[in-house]
């Protein structure tokens, strides 16, 4: 596993895609954060508060993810070197894990620079210090979560298609759905609203926002990661049979 790890970070950063993936994110949350005017502007807000970057970012990384993700297994179908990985002396949960982490922890590159935020909110506020420190804990822990649920969703999709474009669509659907889909269904379904919210990724997210680490949040987002790695190695036995 180490290796496919290894072998994917080095292919993120021997190309531009890991940096273009860091500066769009950090590009992106900036101006609408500090630069243009609108809800999102905090300096606008008159609050030391940074909940619209986490407003702004799950709907950012719902296409920048698809973007790292789509190349994971689709490129190796397209370039037909899937069955040359999938004869290495490695398990199949091995190699998904592998893949996995390699564009989890690109993710979670890019999101690291956003502590400068934090420090900027930290510093603005009046007086000094003035900001809600669990709930912003609370809410990178959330983001965290939702990255790998994103990702393993992205991972699945690029099994599908050796079509980069086609996985890249299926991918911001499927995240899409998993994000706003159920609170979009809890609309037009009277009598069961908060239940089919409740399946959604936004309402357990919005939950650990609050500063509070739920038992059930975090086992919400475990299931759904492992569920779609699950599926993952599910497709990738069936090509390898």
């Amino acid at each position: 596993m180490k290796s496919i790890l290894l072998r994917e970070i080095k292919s993120f950063f021997g190309s531009p895609i890991g940096y273009l993936v860091i500066a769009i994110f950090l590009l992106l949350n900036g101006l609408f954060l500090w630069v243009f005017e609108g809800d999102f502007n905090i300096l606008n807000s008159g609050f030391a508060d940074l909940s619209p970057f986490f407003t702004i970012s799950p709907w950012i990384l719902i296409f920048l993810i698809p973007a790292v993700t789509m190349r994971s297994f689709s490129d190796e179908k397209k370039q037909g070197t899937i069955e040359l990985l999938l004869t290495k002396p490695l398990s199949i949960w091995q190699i998904v894990n592998g893949k996995f982490l390699g564009s989890f922890l690109l993710i979670l590159i890019a999101i690291i620079p956003s502590f400068i935020y934090v420090y900027a909110i930290y510093d603005l506020g009046m007086p000094t210090g003035n900001i809600d420190l669990g709930s912003t804990i609370g809410s990178y822990f959330g983001l965290l979560f939702l990255i790998a649920g994103y990702t393993s969703i992205g991972i699945f999709t690029s099994t599908l298609s050796d079509n980069q474009i086609v996985a890249f669509i299926l991918s911001v659907f499927l995240c899409f759905f998993f994000y706003f889909g159920f609170e979009g269904m809890a609309t037009l379904i009277s009598g069961f609203g908060s239940v089919i919210t409740s399946f959604g990724m936004d309402y357990h997210f919005k939950s650990m926002s609050r500063g509070v680490i739920d038992s059930r949040d975090v086992i919400y987002f475990a299931s759904i990661t492992i569920l779609f790695l699950s599926l993952t190695v599910y497709k990738l036995k069936s090509l390898k049979s």
